[in-house]
């Protein structure tokens, strides 16, 4: 989370890198909730006028609020009234343009996943650096994006900079999912309704009725069905159908076991 007392960082720079990139992010979207929204949009935007054309600007006055009308109108892609990470790096000049590439062509967060389950061969929910080249490999062939090995390192180096942070050589699939747009993060939507280890453990007791370990597609349907209800969500079929399948394709072979689901229910972002 954000220091409300720093200056916000690295907004006068021409371009910048990758880790600066991040911490911009960190910075402006302070709950860390995916989104730079209501007061932190207004920060941010405040802020970027001061770093671009140097000059104070006052919220309150109607001229700031219809620049920041024009500027949502060219920006938020998905009219959502929110910046998402993907659509910050299409306002920043950034160094590397890995991000919109990620973007563009990992739409979905199923593909995502799939190809995030290879490498997470113990299921942590980290998959080891010197795994990500082949991760973000096998993530590009999925989306039929074909990259020389010079380009790929060069989104390898990237993904690093950004979040191994620590230098522990671990990436955090939390951290990484928010590459994916918001629409697609479905480890998102489920920070409002985030488990206890003892919630989580009598929740997939319940499920697991035979005591196998492992939850089967339908069972996760009414697991989560039960969960928004619960938590007074609202969800429509539509988006419970697509959080499942995302969820799903951390499976093995239709068998979700309790690893898996605790990275999704369980785990807070490290942002």
């Amino acid at each position: 989370m954000a220091n409300k007392g720093q200056q916000p960082p690295y907004l006068h720079l021409a371009e910048l890198t990758a880790s600066q990139f991040l911490d911009i992010w960190k910075h402006f979207d302070a709950d860390g909730n995916g989104y730079i929204e209501g007061k932190e949009l207004e920060n941010f935007f405040s802020q970027l006028e001061i770093a671009r054309r140097g000059a104070g600007v006052d919220p309150s006055n109607a001229a700031f609020k219809e620049k920041m009308t024009e500027f949502m109108h060219k920006f938020d892609e998905n009219k959502d009234g929110r910046i998402e990470m993907s659509e910050l790096a299409q306002i920043l000049p950034t160094e590397e343009n890995f991000l919109l590439c990620f973007r563009q062509f990992v739409g979905s967060s199923t593909e995502f996943m799939t190809a995030w389950r290879k490498y997470d061969t113990d299921r942590s929910g980290f998959i080891e650096a010197n795994e990500l080249k082949g991760f973000l490999s096998d993530l590009l062939k999925k989306a039929n994006r074909h990259y020389d090995d010079q380009k790929l390192q060069e989104y390898t180096q990237t993904i690093l900079k950004m979040f191994d942070l620590n230098g522990d050589g671990k990436l955090g699939l939390s951290e990484m999912a928010r590459l994916l747009p918001v629409q697609e993060n479905f480890l998102l939507k489920f920070q409002g309704v985030r488990l206890t280890a003892e919630q989580f453990n009598a929740i997939f007791a319940y499920y697991d009725k035979d005591g196998n370990g492992y939850i089967d597609e339908q069972e996760l349907d009414a697991l989560l069905k039960d969960l928004y209800e619960k938590n007074n969500k609202d969800v429509d079929s539509k988006s419970l159908t697509g959080y499942k399948q995302s969820i799903m394709a951390l499976s093995d072979g239709g068998k979700l076991y309790r690893t898996e689901l605790e990275i999704v229910l369980c785990r807070e972002p490290m942002l």
